[in-house]
């Protein structure tokens, strides 16, 4: 059964491998403001839409002192390419056990129809560099993108 995880709550702690299959932890980015953006599928056009509007925003990310990780359950190899498509300039983390999907609660079952196959929600989580929570966002609608301008404003409020 997925948790919830809710604003002011301490992060989970995960360690997901890379788009080159190096393990990454969440406590590496202790010193910024991380952006937890958690998408459904590699090559999908909202996800890739997502991902670049994040990619295209890193100018005003580094002056808030925050750091992107993308997070689906797509295997490395497909993240990979999804990363070198699209120019990402941040890390694409593999949860394909879908383990911290379900620790954050942000599991999307039965994904596009298809019975048994868990994918993300398309959701955000802004962790402070005390590891708190401090934004949620998660949508039941995968073709629905977060509010970029309030992840924004609240980044810059902290």
């Amino acid at each position: 059964m997925s948790k919830k995880v809710e604003v002011r709550d301490v992060a989970p702690q995960f360690t997901l491998v890379d788009s080159d299959m190096k393990p990454r932890k969440l406590c590496e980015f202790t010193e910024k403001n991380v952006i937890i953006a958690f998408y459904p599928g590699a090559f999908t056009s909202a996800c890739k839409k997502e991902m670049c509007t994040f990619r295209d925003s890193l100018a005003r990310l580094e002056s808030l002192n925050a750091q992107v990780l993308g997070i689906s359950v797509n295997d490395p190899f497909s993240n990979k390419a999804f990363k070198s498509a699209n120019l990402l300039n941040f890390p694409l983390l593999c949860d394909y056990n879908r383990e911290v999907v379900e620790l954050y609660g942000v599991s999307m079952h039965n994904f596009a129809g298809l019975k048994g196959y868990t994918a993300a929600k398309r959701s955000i989580f802004l962790v402070d560099k005390k590891d708190i929570i401090r934004y949620r966002w998660i949508s039941d609608d995968p073709s629905i993108e977060p509010n970029y301008e309030e992840i924004m404003k609240v980044l810059d409020e902290m």
